[in-house]
């Protein structure tokens, strides 16, 4: 079996099979509501009585430090036809616009967290758990409360890549380029700590 070097992307490539739908995801605190796109979260629970998800988030993204702070996300499964939700949340960031959320229609949540009203299904969770993952934060959220909406396919991440209109495929890939290089360093960090835990609801 040949050998690749790390550093020639073949195996960046190859994890593309490993990932994940493609999720919005909302959070607030201090008063400060934003809304992200991922593709890295995951059910984390093997037993059917204790619903957990997983959850990668970039420390650059605006977002991580909300979730960090407040220890509250929701994690909304998409339709292949929300394109609308991926445009507000996706390409921005929240360092330059006051509200990503404002163009849509949310609810609050039982713990205050901001929810998408519109989506397959909503889950609203509360950090108990995170681990340092040098770019990255990976949160350990519990689900406090669900609910089920409008059905349909799910946005998967090869129908994101397949799919994707022009205009947001040359944000993303612009916006990606950026992020690798500014992550590129930060990942050969890793500080175990424990999580501290919320420090200020929304």
């Amino acid at each position: 079996m040949q050998r690749r070097p790390r550093d020639d992307g073949a195996p960046y490539q190859l994890l593309r099979y490993l990932t994940l739908p493609v999720v919005a995801v909302t959070t607030s605190a201090d008063r400060r509501r934003n809304g992200f796109i991922v593709n890295s979260a995951q059910r984390a629970s093997l037993v059917p009585s204790i619903a957990r998800i997983s959850l990668y988030v970039s420390k650059t993204n605006f977002s991580h430090d909300l979730v960090y702070r407040s220890g509250l996300f929701g994690i909304h499964l998409l339709r292949t036809d929300q394109w609308d939700v991926i445009r507000a949340l996706g390409l921005r960031s929240g360092r330059d616009v006051p509200d990503k959320l404002d163009d849509l229609d949310i609810r609050t949540g039982v713990t205050g967290c901001p929810m998408l009203d519109d989506c397959i299904a909503a889950f609203e969770c509360r950090v108990i758990n995170a681990m340092d993952a040098g770019a990255a934060t990976f949160f350990l959220g519990e689900v406090v409360d669900f609910r089920e909406d409008e059905p349909g396919p799910v946005m998967t991440s090869p129908y994101f890549r397949k799919h994707m209109p022009a205009d947001i495929r040359e944000q993303y890939e612009s916006n990606l380029a950026v992020a690798q290089q500014v992550l590129a360093p930060l990942s050969g960090t890793i500080t175990p700590h424990p999580w501290p835990g919320a420090k200020a609801r929304p």
